[in-house]
């Protein structure tokens, strides 16, 4: 099953303070974006933020899960803490913050 757009969409809007928030569709699923790095999924309309000491400690306690079989557990965010978009702000900064930069982009030989 995959994500649908609003949710996406209101999770980029309650997050908006965090920086600047973007969505890229993958595989029928979303990565977020916070200033240029991904730092989170919406997989089966369910929130997952990539796990950093920094997340962890905002959280407190953490519920692990899979965005997809394989996958490395990541954060699981219940859908009812979407909706203090101060909090939700305020961890997604927190992760974005704590992640490396983006590897810069090979150029393309043509």
């Amino acid at each position: 099953m995959s994500s649908q757009q609003k949710t996406v969409d209101y999770i980029l809007e309650q997050s908006a303070d965090a920086g600047t928030m973007t969505a890229k569709k993958m595989f029928g699923e979303y990565g977020l974006y916070c200033d240029g790095k991904i730092m989170a999924l919406v997989c089966d309309d369910q929130l997952y933020v990539k796990p950093t000491q920094a997340g962890r400690d905002y959280l407190g306690e953490v519920t692990d899960g899979s965005p997809f079989p394989g996958a490395k557990p990541y954060f699981l965010i219940e859908g009812d803490r979407w909706d203090d978009a101060d909090w939700l702000a305020g961890l997604v900064k927190t992760t974005a913050d704590d992640l490396p930069a983006p590897k810069p982009k090979k150029a393309k030989k043509g």
